[in-house]
């Protein structure tokens, strides 16, 4: 997520006319050449026996209460991206729809992917305050959802619903603390949207794992976003209200959306988890419905292509994605960078506790211990990144060496078996987590700084969408590389004995399945060396990511971070 940057994203109440009112079409261009003349005017006749120190407009306990709201918001944001990869055996074992399980976790990142560009456009339209109560109301909505679901495909409903929300407490958060803020003190506060973010995104599996071996059951791994929003939820009414076209009905506001945009590529993610989750394990690859949606899938990919690119039944302003920044070779760079740095972070979080459950018979927050020392450099390294990019400046040399790192240890992590060395498999997590750490959020300082003022929030939603998109589309990759690996080895071991398809499917979700149990001694062991190697496999993607960084950030400009110019608008 974003951290350092101050994005454009809101415009300040200042820039609004003295009437109350505002120009609804009055670019940030306008906000920036006023405050430069301001600036000008007071550097040629100070008055500074008049000066009055610049204050916000909520201070005090208000202000601390509504930090606690937003903070608390985007770390449940971060929680919910990987809280279920480590109570996915135990909904499993509730429900028994192994055909289902990639869906568990893709369905939050989907949600957020799919819409996280209009409602990032809805920010600079309707009035902030109530967009981002109205995000906090879907996400909680889809929790409830989610803890009380009678089955798997309301789960799965309820996690793209609450994903959804998650796009409108990010953005949220973002554009609040820009227009409550003083610009002296923005950096300091976003730069804590970052830090809290990381937390919860890796403290995810922790808490879900625990939430699933208590009495609570893995329900609580979503109604405790309800408790938490119930707790804080008042302190959110204190937020300032703030309108960025106060003059404008909603009508005209809602038409300024890119509705058609939108749907064309809510319905590009939606169809690529969907061929994928099914191809291979409910469907056959061969499969003439398979095919079909392969095709309809990459129809509207270049129908969505067409509409952004002539701006079809919208403007250039209005279109949903900022196609003009495929015409610099750096924003394309740091998009493909941040996607390689988000497939290594997931593909480790959620697969890491699943490798310990099958090789060590862990339970769920033993296996999720496991992956401490990942989370730990992790973080470190996200952090430290940010200063030494400001220190060092030449922000290609992190693509470079995270590049290098993600190569060398997916390229480990791929060689691990049943009885790899446990000490050998944290080192290599350790290896990937230096490589990601290094690249996973620095093209937000990097990408506002190569595009003029006016595009630095589509520059911070675009590289969002890359983030996120990359954790959707690693997730669902990975979950059919594993069942489709994994259903294929154990079905030549298994079902010569006469186990059936179900039987090996419900065996592939979790070590505690009853087929495990009743396994005689040798095949267990030789059906759980299966299924480790099942899981390595997953890492040939996060070879994939390293090498890819590697070469493209060669390719980016040897310069300094502050030294760049930005790329002509389009």
């Amino acid at each position: 997520m974003a951290s350092a940057q101050d994005p454009a994203t809101a415009q300040h109440p200042a820039s609004q006319n003295s009437n109350g009112s505002s120009d609804p079409r009055k670019s940030l261009d306008g906000v920036v050449e006023k405050e430069e003349e301001r600036k000008e005017e007071e550097l040629i006749s100070p008055d500074t026996s008049d000066a009055q120190p610049e204050t916000r407009a909520v201070t005090g306990w208000k202000w601390i209460l509504i930090c606690a709201g937003l903070y608390c918001a985007i770390f449940l944001y971060g929680l919910d991206n990987t809280i279920a990869a480590d109570i996915q055996s135990a909904i499993l074992e509730t429900y028994g729809d192994v055909g289902q399980l990639a869906w568990i976790g893709t369905g939050f990142p989907l949600g957020s992917v799919a819409t996280i560009l209009p409602v990032g456009k809805a920010y600079g339209i309707f009035n902030a305050k109530w967009v981002h109560l109205g995000s906090v109301l879907v996400f909680c909505v889809g929790s409830a959802v989610c803890g009380a679901t009678p089955n798997m495909s309301a789960l799965i409903v309820g996690r793209v619903i609450a994903g959804v929300g998650g796009a409108g407490l990010y953005l949220g958060m973002l554009n609040l603390i820009a227009i409550n803020t003083l610009e002296k003190e923005r950096p300091a506060y976003m730069g804590g949207t970052g830090v809290i973010w990381g937390a919860g995104t890796i403290l995810g599996p922790v808490i879900g794992g625990a939430f699933a071996d208590s009495s609570a059951t893995w329900r609580w791994a979503f109604y405790i976003n309800l408790v938490i929003f119930g707790v804080l939820l008042p302190a959110l009414f204190y937020i300032p209200s703030f309108n960025p076209q106060p003059g404008v009905s909603p009508v005209i506001k809602l038409k300024e959306l890119d509705w058609i945009g939108t749907a064309l590529i809510a319905g590009v993610y939606t169809l690529f988890v969907v061929v994928l989750t099914l191809g291979g394990v409910e469907w056959a690859w061969s499969d003439g419905r398979t095919i079909a949606l392969f095709v309809v899938c990459g129809v509207i990919l270049l129908l969505f292509m067409a509409q952004q690119f002539f701006a079809i039944l919208t403007t250039p302003e209005r279109r949903i994605f900022p196609i003009h920044f495929l015409k610099s070779r750096t924003m394309i760079i740091l998009y493909a960078c941040t996607a390689c740095g988000s497939t290594a972070m997931f593909t480790v979080i959620y697969y890491i506790p699943l490798l310990f459950q099958f090789s060590r018979g862990d339970n769920g927050i033993e296996s999720a211990v496991r992956l401490l020392p990942f989370i730990i450099v992790l973080s470190f390294f996200i952090m430290a990144s940010g200063q030494l990019l400001g220190l060092f400046g030449y922000y290609m040399v992190f693509y470079l060496v995270g590049g290098a790192f993600l190569l060398i240890g997916a390229s480990l992590m791929f060689t691990v078996r049943a009885g790899t060395n446990i000490g050998a498999v944290y080192g290599y997590e350790v290896l990937i987590a230096i490589g990601a750490g290094l690249i996973a959020q620095i093209a937000y300082s990097v990408g506002p700084s190569k595009v003029p003022p006016q595009d630095m929030a589509a520059a911070i939603g675009y590289m969002n969408v890359a983030q996120i998109g990359g954790l959707l589309i690693a997730l669902a990759i990975s979950g059919a590389v594993f069942q489709n690996i994994a259903f294929h080895d154990l079905n030549r071991l298994l079902s010569p004995l006469g186990h059936s398809a179900q039987e090996i499917h419900g065996a592939i979700a979790g070590s505690q399945s009853s087929l495990f149990v009743n396994l005689p001694s040798d095949v267990r062991d030789t059906a759980i060396e299966l299924i480790v190697k099942s899981i390595s496999s997953i890492y040939a993607l996060v070879i994939a990511a390293g090498a890819l960084c590697f070469v493209t950030g060669a390719l980016l400009k040897r310069e300094k971070l502050y030294d760049s110019k930005p790329v002509a608008a389009a």
